[in-house]
């Protein structure tokens, strides 16, 4: 009879929240398939493992009904689905990430909202580059992009990072989802607000594009898809530019030759390979399978560690450290499968081809004075809190 994995009860949802990176080093090479009982889950931290799951989703559904997503989005999400109906769901979305669209409409905006957000920031100060450029200039795309503009970035940034600490409420506590409520409340106020006008003018906006359809899809789920936006599409534009500066400031011969070659977008893709902004992702198993020869019974969920994937020594030489000049970088942080991100071009291009440059043509002499000041959390979603700088 085929054995379950091995349980761990020693990690706590704390140690994973603080420093993920050396459990999974160590995961990968003890126990790359393991039940940790304090997120109820069997954890897959190797690469060709993570990959497997998502390009199976007949034998590993996103439908997984002991996420706490559902009960912090207030609803099934098409993050949550399969199949037509995921299909269904995402295609309604898809017009507004069109090729086209992006770079004759969102491009020149995210230029634009790069230029005045850069611009106001003082020259000759030590600056938390957190909430004062990445978390608003992230927040104000994706408003754009969305078709609520009426938001603030302050409203935008509060409602993502609200859901995403509900989304990742494995600890199923209290406090998260009161928050994730009264932000789907404000959330609903808004949307519901804003209808007439889209459907007055019809719009490249996701929310106008979902509301205009032929056939449109229901109406929760255009507002829960649109959540879904806001939760995932700034912290990876958001995490990724504090994590890309964070490398390359603390690599300064790395920071030279990316400035002397322009090579921005490898920059991006690094940054996003080192620390993965969305780091872990929940499958369930829809029969008895095996991986690495260990039972997953029917039912059980597993988790893909992106984050550590992205580490895999299999795969990627000096993991473990920022190296802007791989020789090759297949990292997963975008996904795979049916579930691919659909934001993906949009944030390489407002981060890599925008902001980036911007920033450093601005402030080519910045510095980050103190790294140990710099802060770290999340275990669904893993970036920077704090990033003070000096800009010069």
């Amino acid at each position: 009879m085929t054995a379950l994995a091995p349980l761990d009860e020693t990690i706590t949802l704390g140690d994973l929240d603080r420093n993920p990176f050396p459990i999974y080093r160590r995961l990968r090479a003890e126990a790359p398939v393991v039940r940790v009982a304090s997120t109820g889950r069997t954890l897959l931290t190797r690469a060709v493992d993570t990959k497997y799951v998502k390009n199976h989703p007949e034998l590993f559904s996103s439908d997984d009904p002991e996420t706490p997503m559902k009960r912090a989005f207030q609803a099934h999400t098409l993050m949550r689905k399969d199949g037509a109906e995921h299909q269904r769901e995402r295609m309604a979305m898809a017009p507004a990430f069109a090729p086209k669209v992006i770079m004759n409409e969102w491009m020149p905006a995210y230029m634009r909202i790069a230029e005045e957000y850069v611009a106001r920031l003082p020259r000759g100060e030590v600056v938390d580059i957190f909430p004062a450029l990445a978390a608003p200039y992230a927040a104000r795309g994706l408003a754009v992009m969305l078709g609520m503009d009426e938001a603030t970035d302050d409203q935008m940034a509060y409602w993502s990072q609200t859901l995403i600490d509900g989304a990742g409420n494995f600890g199923w506590l209290d406090g998260p989802f009161a928050a994730s409520d009264s932000a789907n409340a404000e959330m609903n106020a808004l949307l519901d607000s804003l209808q007439p006008r889209h459907r007055a003018v019809p719009n490249n906006t996701a929310f106008s594009v979902m509301l205009n359809a032929d056939d449109p899809i229901e109406m929760s789920q255009i507002y829960a898809n649109i959540k879904i936006a806001i939760g995932g599409g700034i912290n990876e534009p958001r995490d990724a530019l504090n994590t890309v500066l964070f490398g390359l400031l603390t690599n300064p011969d790395q920071l030279e030759e990316v400035k002397r070659n322009n090579d921005w977008g490898k920059a991006f893709e690094e940054g996003v390979r080192w620390v993965a902004p969305i780091s872990a992702s929940s499958r369930r198993a829809t029969e008895d399978t095996e991986i690495r020869g260990y039972l997953i019974p029917k039912g059980d969920t597993v988790m893909t560690i992106q984050a550590s994937a992205n580490r895999d020594e299999d795969l990627f030489e000096d993991g473990e450290r920022f190296i802007v000049y791989r020789d090759k970088n297949p990292h997963q942080s975008f996904g795979n499968g049916p579930h691919f991100c659909m934001g993906t071009h949009v944030a390489r291009r407002s981060i890599g081809q925008v902001m980036l440059p911007m920033l450093f043509d601005r402030f080519p002499d910045m510095t980050m004075p103190d790294p140990d000041a710099v802060q770290w959390r999340g275990f669904g979603f893993h970036g920077i809190t704090t990033l003070p700088v000096l800009l010069q």
